[in-house]
């Protein structure tokens, strides 16, 4: 039972780590934006991000990957982070939260 509770404090730090990670061309988190879709971690504690890009040809598709990696890593509970990027389905503005759109006038 403990594990499970560890479980899902990771996964709520990874969130938070997430959120602090900026589209340098959108005033929003990626988390927000909708660019994660999904975080797996295993009984290693190993992370394994699937995100996408707002567009296939975006400046940071080299950097961003590298900085959520990084900056999951930091997280004492993680053992590693991997981050793989999809483009299925394609990023649109219909993944971005309620706060993102609020942000950026949507709404």
């Amino acid at each position: 039972m403990k594990e499970e509770i560890d479980m899902t404090e990771l996964g709520e730090k990874i969130v938070t780590v997430l959120k602090t990670i900026y589209d340098p061309e959108i005033p929003v988190d990626i988390y927000e934006l909708g660019l994660i879709y999904d975080v797996f971690v295993n009984e290693d504690r190993e992370v394994k991000i699937l995100m996408t890009l707002t567009t296939p040809n975006c400046p940071v598709a080299e950097t961003l990957p590298l900085e959520v990696e990084d900056k999951v890593k930091t997280l004492e509970m993680v053992k590693d982070a991997e981050v793989e990027i999809t483009f299925d389905p394609p990023w649109s503005q219909e993944l971005m939260s309620e706060e993102a759109k609020l942000e950026l006038g949507m709404l």
